[in-house]
């Protein structure tokens, strides 16, 4: 049974095509992993079938009683609700069955026999739905879900104005699961959740009974829950059955089978002209030199996808620093209470160090706190001499109305036209990204425009804030591989050990220091 059908979808954003006839369909039960490179149109594809975007040409049917259940980061939250009333909000059909039984025993005294026992079975069918719909172990699920990804850390009763972005996602992300919709549409689900609550997210997913659509560029946390992968490439949507790791064996066996075409019927194209030009003028020959000309003008000529640009991130290096990069003295971390007991901790000039442990015990507040961006609630911090960082936060505050160009621009000014183009090309963005304006940019797309700053910076520390939200494959290996290389010092925060590993000389596990209760 199809729960959604999308068929012939085209759509774009000014002159840039995004999607160009594409069809799908949604079964019931299928587990999807939807992939492609950044700016291929992941997300708008998502808001597409959604209804959040009006597509260009192309209808979407959704099956008439299906349940879409849709992680929007951009949800609001009301203040003054507390994450466990945000979270009981997953049952409010419930919560207004219960209130429309109470009302109809509220009549039962008042009314006629015949009426009584029409509100009786009234009563009863709402009764059983309740039931069978785990009504009265309401509480025991929303705690199993909280717990699951790590909400009970921050306290259920905590009102949900006071959390960041990453923990308003996890109350959405959980309010969804809660929900158990018939179809589910994640969206880069496990950007702010660490190993652990990947890990219960995994499970669960697994055994998830509906059918899901996942965008995720976490390929381990991929492979381990669809059964499905749509690729999208070139405004095209693909099919391929089974995991992450069967769709690239096939993708690279017809990316090789597609390119021996090709060569096989140029060095055949090139032969044929060869041939006419030679024998078209000669009467005994031209006869045969027509005939190729008509093969050649029937031939339908295999074409290549365009390769994408591949990311370059080369980091600056600056002058050598101290010994010493910073040293903490009684530190202690937070904001209206403390995070963390007191820290002693140092580190030195070549270290690379990962800060590991569940979100919420303070590594943002922590690195915030070393670089001087907020106060500690007690200590001391002391930067070591001619540090030049480079910092890439996990959360902007704001988001920029600039281009990409001028959002360079401003922070690099002696640079030509030419090189802040050349700068963004080479962290992977093409012509169109380069002039779009940086809001309307995917999230990876936005990532590299970030990364661009970073890298033509003159640095010796580089603070990372979870830097791989968001980026694909290419541009995850990319900055892996610029980071091993570079000759500076890397303070980092990532929930991807895979990512990480090769790359740091320390871990920090920051529950080792948290005043958080686990």
């Amino acid at each position: 049974m199809s729960l959604l059908t999308v068929n012939h979808l085209s759509h774009g954003f000014g002159d840039r095509a995004i999607f160009d006839d594409v069809s799908f369909r949604l079964l019931q039960g299928e587990h999807i992993g939807l992939i492609g490179a950044n700016g291929e149109g992941k997300s708008t594809f998502m808001n597409i079938i959604t209804g959040t975007l009006e597509p260009d040409a192309g209808s979407i049917t959704w099956s008439k009683h299906a349940r879409v259940g849709y992680l929007d980061q951009h949800t609001s939250l009301s203040q003054g609700m507390s994450i466990r009333d945000v979270l009981r909000t997953a049952y409010q059909y419930l919560f207004d069955m219960e209130s429309e039984m109470n009302g109809l025993f509220a009549k039962m005294g008042e009314v006629e026999p015949d009426e009584l026992e029409h509100l009786l079975e009234e009563t009863g069918r709402i009764q059983d739905t309740l039931t069978n719909n785990d009504f009265y172990t309401i509480d025991a699920k929303v705690e199993e879900v909280a717990n699951g990804l790590g909400l009970d850390e921050l306290g259920l009763n905590k009102d949900v104005h006071d959390l960041s972005g990453g923990q308003r996602t996890k109350v959405l992300l959980a309010k969804l699961l809660l929900e158990k919709p018939d179809i589910l549409l994640l969206d880069e689900p496990t950007n702010y959740l660490d190993v652990e609550h990947i890990e219960w997210l995994k499970n669960y997913l697994l055994e998830y009974d509906h059918a899901f659509i996942l965008v995720s560029h976490d390929i381990p946390f991929l492979n381990s829950v669809v059964n499905l992968i749509y690729h999208m490439e070139n405004q095209k949507l693909t099919r391929y059955p089974g995991d992450y790791d069967e769709f690239l064996r096939v993708y690279d066996m017809k990316k090789k089978q597609m390119e021996a075409a090709y060569k096989k019927q140029q060095k055949e194209i090139a032969n044929l002209k060869d041939f006419v030009a030679r024998n078209k003028a000669n009467a005994a020959t031209s006869k045969m030199a027509m005939s190729r000309q008509k093969k050649l003008d029937k031939m339908d000529v295999i074409e290549l996808d365009a390769e994408k640009p591949k990311p370059e991130f080369d980091f600056q290096q600056a002058r050598t620093p101290g010994k010493y990069l910073f040293e903490t003295k009684d530190l202690v971390i937070g904001y209206d209470e403390p995070l963390s007991r007191p820290l002693d901790l140092s580190m030195e000039r070549g270290q690379k160090i990962a800060l590991s442990g569940a979100n919420g015990i303070g590594k943002t507040t922590l690195l915030k706190s070393i670089l001087g961006e907020i106060q500690p609630v007690s200590g001391s911090v002391e930067l070591g001499e001619h540090l030049h960082i480079g910092y890439f936060e996990q959360e902007l505050k704001e988001e920029s109305s600039n281009t990409c160009i001028d959002e360079i621009w401003e922070e690099f000014r002696h640079f030509s036209q030419r090189e802040v183009r050349a700068s963004l090309a080479k962290c992977g963005l093409t012509k169109k990204h380069i002039e779009s304006k940086v809001q309307v940019l995917s999230g990876g797309e936005k990532a590299k425009v970030r990364l661009c700053k970073l890298i033509n910076k003159e640095t010796n520390l580089l603070v990372l804030d979870e830097p791989t939200n968001h980026l694909d494959r290419d541009a995850k290996a990319e900055l892996k591989r610029a980071l091993n290389e570079y000759k500076g010092s890397v303070l980092l925060i990532s929930h991807e050990p895979d990512f990480y590993k090769d790359i740091v000389t320390d871990v920090w596990n920051c529950e080792d220091w948290t005043t958080k209760v686990f």
